[in-house]
């Protein structure tokens, strides 16, 4: 098997080169590199390189995350989340190659208090949702052999994430105001690479399990109670923090260039279900972090 990974460098693609090298054969590819394109600034150039490649699955893990820069960069949003991957789409379709996709929470509005299914209708309140949407739509309607893995509130031990940053922020302060009305599952990089190894397998021995999946941790929290944890995992790792309040506060006190859901509640059963696995609480995957990142 002949596995091409776009955005090899980013918090998913850098755990994606582990968990997909035990597979086959693996072509890593990301913006900066020239013997392959992996710029989805340069769609020609990417099309080139899966014609090249010729894989037999394309994982995408490359993106425009910024969601408050997406704001003001909607011809960026929407060519590196939309309009790039109908290029992976087509492209894979015509070698029927398996492409997997991976998409957010934010494609919701974030109304009620429940946890989204697969199948409830997309509503999204931002640039970077609509053009994530739109990078679905392309996928579903252009390569029938697909995953879509909606995801939210990623994190990983590389590069910046919400427990380093409250890390950081705990020693130097000794009260902090942390949003407390979004409600989500931190999930970490590490568990989508291992639960997307574990699909590629499945999917290679039954060609039938194509679709959408919502891929998070279980469990919720908001972000200050996510915060609160880091905190207390520190303490008991002997960290010494300055902070003493952790006062909870509503998204309307944090204005932000884009509007944020306050329901990323998904729904995981249905790839547990489908994939035969037990995904863990999402405080599992923030512990590993945390004393990773602190060195205890």
């Amino acid at each position: 098997m002949k596995i091409l990974l776009i955005g090899k460098n980013g918090q998913v693609g850098w755990e994606l080169q582990r968990s997909l090298s035990t597979l086959g054969e693996l072509v890593a590819v990301d913006f900066f590199d020239t013997e392959l394109c992996g710029d989805l600034t340069k769609p020609e150039g990417i099309a080139q390189t899966i014609r090249s490649v010729k894989p037999d699955v394309v994982v995408n893990a490359a993106a425009h995350t910024a969601v408050d820069k997406a704001e003001s960069e909607r011809e960026l949003s929407q060519l590196l989340n939309a309009d790039s991957v109908e290029v992976i789409a087509k492209e894979t379709a015509k070698l029927g190659a398996l492409l997997i996709h991976y998409s957010t929470d934010y494609v919701f509005n974030g109304g009620g208090d429940h946890y989204r299914l697969e199948d409830e209708q997309p509503a999204p309140l931002n640039v970077y949702g609509e053009t994530k949407l739109a990078g679905e739509i392309a996928v579903a309607t252009k390569n029938p052999r697909h995953f879509i893995f909606r995801t939210s509130w990623v994190y990983a031990t590389r590069g910046a994430n919400f427990a380093k940053t409250m890390l950081r922020l705990a020693k130097e302060k000794e009260t902090l105001a942390i949003i407390n009305d979004q409600h989500g599952a931190p999930t970490g990089a590490e568990l989508l690479a291992d639960c997307t190894a574990i699909a590629i397998r499945a999917e290679n021995a039954n060609k039938s399990l194509y679709g959408t999946y919502h891929l998070v941790a279980s469990g919720e929290t908001t972000w200050c109670g996510y915060a609160q944890f880091v905190f207390d995992v520190a303490r008991e790792k002997g960290i010494e923090l300055a902070i003493k309040d952790v006062n909870g506060i509503p998204t309307t006190d944090y204005p932000t260039p884009a509007k944020r859901p306050l329901n990323s509640r998904l729904s995981n059963e249905k790839f547990q279900r489908v994939f035969s696995v037990v995904i863990p609480d999402w405080r599992q995957g923030v512990e590993r972090v945390v004393i990773e990142v602190s060195g205890k």
